[in-house]
């Protein structure tokens, strides 16, 4: 392992998968096996203050319109593919039981990766077609080194940027533009 996300195997199986170490995080994407680090903890800061400002308003309706179901690290199938999006975020108009089966396979409505030096190739290339493939219809990009937020919206198969927010910047961010999100609980201190 480089320290880098690189290629284990070719045309893995969910059994390959699951023979990885714990240490790592393993995905299947066109087929190949992919393992990555863990992410350092400037990474887990920013996934975890982002869970913690959208749940509020968008799962438990405090302070915001609710009708969302959010989750972490969790496992996502989609036709051979296992991806292991940051976030994930279903709409819960959709009447999915997403905590009563052992697999994901329902396409998240928004997905959000955290970047890293180690990743940000497989999330910008790979994931980043098979989210538009699939049909996901909201990405977002978290860049912890850059400060900033990406977000894309898919449209007729595409993605659109829809907008870029830097540094401590107040962002009315698609899907969850009805509560701005205050940047500045993303970063660490320096």
């Amino acid at each position: 392992m480089t320290g880098k996300a690189e290629v284990l195997g070719r045309g893995a199986s969910y059994k390959d998968l699951r023979h990885i170490p714990d240490h790592l995080i393993a995905e299947i994407l066109d087929g190949d096996l992919w393992v990555s680090p863990r992410p350092i903890p400037r990474h887990s800061y920013a996934m975890t203050m982002l869970a913690m400002a959208l749940v509020p308003p968008f799962q438990q309706g405090s302070g915001g319109p609710g009708g969302w179901q959010l989750l972490v690290e969790v496992e996502v199938h989609f036709r051979g593919d296992v991806l292991v999006p940051d976030l994930a975020g279903w709409r819960c108009d959709r009447d999915l039981q997403l905590m009563d089966r052992s697999r994901v396979t329902d396409t998240p409505d928004w997905v959000c990766e955290i970047l890293s030096e180690s990743t940000e190739k497989i999330d910008r290339a790979l994931k980043m077609q098979i989210y538009a493939r699939e049909k996901v219809g909201h990405l977002w990009f978290v860049d912890p080194r850059k400060r900033t937020l990406e977000v894309l919206k898919l449209v007729a198969g595409v993605w659109v940027p829809v907008g870029l927010f830097n540094g401590d910047a107040l962002a009315a961010a698609q899907p969850f533009d009805a509560v701005p999100l205050a940047l500045s609980r993303l970063w660490p201190g320096r």
